[in-house]
């Protein structure tokens, strides 16, 4: 996942904005006590996050793929006062510690969680997005992507996660490896969908920055 010396990016946090300390105390507590903390967004990639909300200002977020919420956090700063955002995620035992710090923000009442596959509860949800963050299996993006584009609004903005796959996108793909083929044909799909202008940024693992024509 990292393509930069752990110097460089610990001299882009520092000169990039604060992490707030509600997200530093979350980051923490992931780390003491759930499984595969590095799939946190953490405190770049979480001001990335919160930049972008910001400059969108969008009124409905979906995010697919919580984790502990952090980035789901950052997206609620740039939302506007009437604004909601949904969450998905199939693990039934982060419920709580997601439920514990959104209730901690100024967002509880505006943030839905929802449990079980995405692929599920998407076309269940009678909404249109503004701001979409795509951080889930990546067997699935596929799939994601032909939900979501109908559900959003013009000029919303998609955000696809882990695009760049620790460099795997660039190796020989073994037979079994569905991940790397899926966000190969993924990236090629985002590239040439004329419903959209799209950028991969080399943020991380890799962010797409995707815009609704």
């Amino acid at each position: 996942m990292h393509f930069i010396s752990q110097e460089l990016e610990d001299y882009i946090e520092q000169h990039s904005e604060n992490e707030p300390a509600l997200l530093a105390k979350l980051n923490k507590e992931t780390y003491q006590k759930i499984l595969l903390p590095r799939m946190l967004s953490g405190h770049f990639q979480g001001r990335v996050l919160s930049m972008l909300s910001k400059l969108i200002r969008p009124v409905n977020i979906l995010e697919i793929g919580t984790y502990t919420g952090y980035a789901a956090l950052c997206l609620c700063e740039g939302m506007q006062e009437t604004g909601q955002l949904h969450t998905i995620d199939i693990k039934e035992e982060l419920i709580d510690f997601q439920r514990k710090y959104f209730d901690a923000s100024p967002w509880g009442n505006q943030i839905f969680q929802h449990l079980g596959e995405a692929v599920d509860i998407i076309p269940n949800l009678d909404v249109k997005f503004d701001l979409v963050f795509i951080d889930a299996d990546k067997e699935n993006y596929l799939n994601y992507w032909e939900m979501i584009v109908p559900k959003m609004n013009k000029g919303g903005i998609i955000l696809s996660d882990n695009v760049l796959w620790s460099g795997k996108i660039l190796e020989p793909v073994h037979p079994n490896d569905v991940s790397t083929k899926v966000l190969l044909e993924y990236n090629q799909l985002l590239k040439d969908d004329p419903r959209v202008e799209t950028v991969l940024l080399p943020i991380r693992d890799g962010l797409t920055v995707s815009r609704v024509l």
